[in-house]
């Protein structure tokens, strides 16, 4: 009876692995469609054997284990290509949205309207005195700001729309880094079947690796640890480390002898960050014993350049006195107070890092961060101890890299038309001599040189030695009464020019008020110089080789110096009569009507002008050639990220494939499995069957 039992047992066990493995393959069919699902199969071991006289029997089989097909090693290797296709994804989707608004097909961009501001200008040479033509200027003008605040206003909306996405998009990071932190202690702490589990984390890896670059590290035990490619840990086993996007903010790294105990502030945004490393050690003062410092705009690959072509260096300024640099003030202060200036001295090495805009960072704890956000040298390469991958990557690169480039060109194109129109008007004639002018630049400190970069004048660094004239008229009778240039030296012996590294706004109205005090009042109103001619009295101005009435903002046609303050000097769009087209000869004679003035205007359509921005430094080349260049540049770089997504999708869907030939389901192999084990099933029933007619057998010898 005991063969026959174990015969039984044998024949069971067979049935019970039969109907495992075709569980296992229903499940296998069920899921055909579902999205990570990996095939399983069942793996047969023999029954545990005993030994008989005729040798050694076994007792059957039993399921070993339910084999999960996935391999990691393919895997990871997806992982470094789909981050990249999603990033040049992202990119293209996006650029491509951009473009659109640089598009010139349509007669109506911006290369058209600068063709047509400076057409208008050339047509007002042939009759300086017509009001039509002065209005026609007034309204090309209008156009061209119109033109330039509405690409500017819809560039700044996508980034703020980028924003929003960013902001989404850590969320949605951080919400996934915690669920796959929860499976590792799942996975590691149960001894049941975890293929459905492993298929849910290796899903969520998946989904995580669409948003930044990661390394997967199998730990073993059920347990993994995932790092960004620049090896900021994510998820370690069952901790998590957090993402987040944060506010603009400075910080220090100071050398190891350094007795600094203050920091950096600034105000003022700006899309790129920004370097400072101390070049010649002092203290934050306003004196010659401050401390310089030189500034990078891609992490100290390269440094500022000034006017004169060499390496900028900045002085170390407290609140009072910040320094302009790029679209920044900077300047240095206690921990705790940025009005009060530190006690100790910088180092040379000192270095500040200045984040002034929202940037991404990996919190390793509630006191320590690092700054992970994707930046893209000129060269095109990318900072490797940032993201360089994923959907996250790519928005924050959008935002910085790319929207925020073209924005600094087009400004530079708005500040370079307001700089050289004004620099021409400035020196130009109206229908009829001033009696007053106002002006519309302003600085923070009138006691400061006008050069300096903390006198907060706007085109400081356009200002150079040399003289500025002006010329008096009587009204009455519309003669010169006296002109020349402006003499700085306050009336204490030799005549002296100007000099933008000493002079102040207040020695510019002092100038005035000394050459010309019997004619006219200069005086200084909210940072401002204004200049009013005494009562019989008017004037022009005359040839200016300093840019000072332009920097000032005196007699010019533009205010503002970039796109979203861009605009027409009130006094001349009120008043035609003010628009100059004629100019002051070198005998002072007002010559209205001869057209100079407009036809320098003019000619800047075909002048070579320079033309600076922080990323790519001065280029010499006309205005508008410099925006074809910003559409080409738009272009191409859409078309990279069109052809990076399309090789980077071939070689991730290629590796996807190699996965899914391992871990997808085949329903033919499928139904090839499903008769096969259903034979078996149908084979252990008729051992069954065989053995219980055998037990009958014997049991009818005994009756």
């Amino acid at each position: 009876m005991s063969g026959l039992t174990s015969i039984m047992g044998v024949a069971k066990s067979g049935l019970t692995a039969a109907q495992a493995a075709i569980a296992v393959t229903g499940e296998n069919i069920s899921n055909v469609d579902t999205t990570g699902y990996s095939r399983r199969t069942v793996n047969f071991a023999e029954a545990y054997v005993a030994d008989g006289a005729a040798g050694q029997v076994g007792s059957g089989v039993w399921v070993d284990k339910v084999q999960r097909y996935f391999n990691q090693y393919v895997e990871n290797q997806y992982y470094d290509q789909a981050t990249m296709r999603d990033r040049w994804e992202s990119l293209y989707t996006n650029l491509s949205n951009t473009e659109s608004l640089f598009n010139e097909a349509s007669g109506y961009g911006l290369s058209d309207t600068l063709t047509s501001f400076f057409t208008s200008w050339e047509d007002l040479v042939q009759s300086t005195d017509n009001a039509s033509s002065r209005s026609n200027v007034i309204e090309s003008t209008q156009t061209l700001i119109s033109t330039l605040h509405g690409i500017n206003a819809d560039l700044i909306t996508q980034q703020q729309q980028t924003e929003s996405a960013i902001l989404q998009q850590v969320g949605e990071v951080n919400d996934v880094l915690k669920q796959i932190s929860t499976l590792n202690g799942q996975i590691s702490n149960t001894t049941a079947d975890v293929n459905s589990l492993l298929d849910s984390r290796a899903a969520l890896v998946r989904k995580l690796s669409g948003y930044m670059d990661i390394n997967y590290i199998d730990k073993g035990d059920g347990n993994v640890t995932i790092t960004t490619t620049a090896g900021q840990t994510l998820v370690d086993g069952t901790n998590t480390f957090t993402i987040s996007y944060d506010a603009p903010q400075a910080t220090n790294a100071l050398t190891s002898t350094s007795s600094y105990d203050g920091t950096v502030y600034f105000s003022g945004s700006d899309d790129q960050e920004y370097t400072l490393e101390v070049v010649q050690g002092g203290n934050v003062s306003s004196g010659a014993s401050a401390a310089q410092f030189r500034v990078s705009v891609d992490g100290g690959k390269t440094w500022l350049k000034g006017a004169d072509g060499n390496e900028l260096h900045v002085a170390a300024r407290d609140q009072k006195t910040a320094a302009d640099v790029g679209s920044l003030s900077i300047w240095f202060g206690t921990n705790t107070d940025n009005e009060t200036a530190p006690t100790t001295n910088l180092s040379v090495g000192d270095k500040f890092s200045i984040v002034p805009s929202r940037a991404l960072y990996w919190n390793e704890n509630t006191s320590t961060k690092e700054n992970i956000t994707p930046y893209t040298y000129s060269s095109g390469v990318m900072d490797s101890s940032r993201l360089t991958g994923g959907t996250l990557s790519a928005l924050c690169s959008y935002k910085n890299d790319y929207l925020g480039a073209y924005r600094e060109k087009l400004d530079a194109i708005a500040s370079t038309v307001a700089w050289e129109v004004n620099k021409l008007h400035s020196q130009g004639a109206g229908l009829t001599p001033m009696t007053s002018a106002s002006g519309t630049y302003s600085v923070k400190h009138d006691d400061m040189a006008l050069g300096s970069n903390s006198s907060g004048l706007t085109y400081s660094s356009k200002l150079t030695s040399g003289s500025s004239y002006m010329f008096i008229y009587n009204t009455s009778t519309g003669l010169q009464v006296t002109g020349g240039a402006l003499d700085f030296s306050g009336g204490a012996g030799t005549k002296r020019n100007f000099n933008p590294a000493t002079d102040t706004l207040e020695d510019v109205r002092d100038a005035v008020n000394s050459t010309y005090g019997s004619y006219l009042n200069a005086s200084i109103v909210n940072h401002k110089l204004t200049i009013t001619a005494k009562d019989g009295y008017s004037f022009n101005m005359g040839t200016d080789t300093t840019g000072l009435y332009a920097a000032l903002g005196l007699n010019t046609y533009f205010t503002g110096s970039k796109c979203s303050d861009l605009g027409i000097n009130t006094t001349v769009s009120t008043d035609t009569n003010r628009l100059c087209a004629g100019h002051v000869n070198g005998a002072g004679e007002a010559n209205q009507g001869d057209g100079t003035t407009a036809s320098a205007v003019a000619g800047l359509l075909s002048t070579k002008v320079n033309i600076s921005t922080l990323r790519g430094g001065t280029s010499n080349e006309t205005i508008n050639n410099y925006y074809s260049g910003l559409v080409s540049d738009v272009g191409a770089d859409s078309a990279q990220a069109k052809y990076k997504y399309q090789y980077t999708q071939a070689l991730a869907s290629d590796l996807d494939d190699q996965q899914q030939a391992i871990s997808g389901v085949n329903l033919d192999e499928e139904m090839t499995n499903l008769i096969k084990y259903q034979h078996a099933y149908t084979a252990a029933a008729k051992l069954i069957t065989t053995a219980d007619q055998m037990m009958q057998t014997l049991l009818s010898l005994k009756s």
